[in-house]
């Protein structure tokens, strides 16, 4: 049971809001009601919008399900285009990265299994925030704080 006990209702305008860019996160669960095992965003992302670089989580399963746009899925040298009502589950260590290529926003829900990543997202929001760029190096580096890695050998 989570320390408090609680349920959590997150209602439509309701939320922690990172933006990044042409993307905007919606943290809806950070893991504070499920004792850290499951962590859930809303992600937004704009048309003609890369993702972050390839990359593998070692401690975390990854879920996209698309809610409604196009998303392009990069997973090692394969390639998915993911219409609405598609999902994609990531288990640790596949190599992965999305992006909107398409002329209208994309809206994703993602999952964290456990929490790990929910905090990586609040990072590069307060990186913005101090006014340092979100440059792929510094992605990186964010990431790496959460057993997370780039996949070179993909980039």
């Amino acid at each position: 049971m989570s320390a408090t006990n609680q349920p959590s209702v997150v209602g439509p305008e309701e939320g922690e809001s990172v933006h990044l860019g042409g993307t905007r996160i919606r943290i809806l669960e950070d893991g504070s009601t499920t004792d850290h095992r499951l962590g859930i965003g809303e992600i937004t992302i704009a048309p003609r919008t890369e993702g972050p670089p390839q990359h593998r989580h070692a401690q975390h399963d990854e879920g996209f399900y698309v809610v409604s746009g196009t998303v392009r899925f990069t997973v090692g040298e394969t390639t998915y285009e993911a219409p609405a009502g598609t999902l994609a589950m990531i288990p640790p260590g596949a190599p992965h990265t999305f992006a909107n290529p398409g002329d209208e926003p994309a809206v994703l829900l993602n999952t964290f299994t456990p929490d790990l990543y929910v905090q990586y997202f609040r990072d590069l929001r307060d990186m913005i925030a101090e006014g340092r760029k979100v440059t792929p190096e510094a992605t990186v580096a964010v990431m790496s704080r959460y057993a997370t890695v780039p996949a070179t050998d993909f980039a």
